[in-house]
């Protein structure tokens, strides 16, 4: 099962029809950052006029992921978090009349392992978002990148030794022709993520001729979300550049 949060700032029914985004925390497919990368990050988008979802998807959880329980039982692995993020899709845009939504803006934001989920929708679902915005994303499920402790909550215990599996969700293997606009931004000194994920997720999308843009930032780290405080003020500039490639991209009206 999947939990969604709704913020709304604004009347459900606004007289122009608004984009919509779809917040997916990360935690290492472990668990979420539901402040920092989820509801702060709503609440911003709120306020710039995009309606904002915070997704709960299927993570194995802390004690599951320290006791290796999933030797036992199933747990929670892939693809459960995907099909997640593909019903909280096909939801938000079955009720966009009711929410005051544009259909045809509706997009993925994810931070961490949740721009692994969000950049994994944008590649890998039929339906799949308007736009994605992966910020300091996991995407690889190789050495020498390989963020490893989300590689064995996606994979399972099993599947991070299969390299079957560890392609097919290596994310800088799979962009397709079709993938939808991709904003990326990640900080060179990230001490969680190694930077090269997004050099090599960067990569894939220029050799595809995909309409994207990636910024690096110095310094900021890991897992400064929305927040005022955390990161560094060169970092926080995401969030503005974020929004001006909204407009420049007629995802956001002036």
């Amino acid at each position: 099962m999947f939990l969604i949060l709704i913020v709304c700032t604004q009347s459900a029914v606004a007289q122009e029809r608004q984009p919509a985004i779809i917040i997916c925390p990360g935690g290492s497919y472990c668990w979420h950052d539901m402040e920092t990368e989820g509801t702060k990050v709503a609440e911003w988008l709120e306020q710039n006029g995009i309606k904002a979802f915070v997704l709960k998807y299927r993570v194995q959880g802390i004690f599951d992921y320290i006791m290796h329980t999933r030797y036992i039982y199933r747990g929670h692995r892939h693809p459960d978090a995907l099909n997640d993020a593909d019903q909280m899709l096909r939801w938000v845009r079955s009720h966009a009349d009711s929410l005051g939504i544009d259909p045809k803006r509706v997009g993925m934001m994810g931070f961490s392992a949740g721009g692994h989920l969000v950049m994994s929708a944008a590649e890998f679902l039929e339906d799949k978002p308007a736009f994605v915005a992966p910020i300091y994303p996991v995407v690889t499920m190789h050495k020498p990148y390989v963020h490893k402790r989300s590689r064995r909550a996606l994979l399972g215990e099993y599947g991070k030794r299969r390299k079957t599996m560890r392609d097919s969700l290596s994310l800088e293997k799979h962009v397709p022709a079709d993938c939808p606009p991709v904003f990326l931004v990640n900080c060179k000194d990230d001490p969680v993520v190694k930077y090269q994920n997004s050099e090599l997720l960067n990569s894939a999308l220029t050799a595809r001729g995909i309409r994207h843009r990636y910024i690096q930032y110095e310094t900021g780290g890991h897992g400064f979300g929305a927040s005022d405080e955390k990161g560094t003020a060169e970092c926080r500039q995401w969030r503005t550049e974020f929004l001006r490639w909204m407009k420049e991209n007629s995802f956001l009206h002036p």
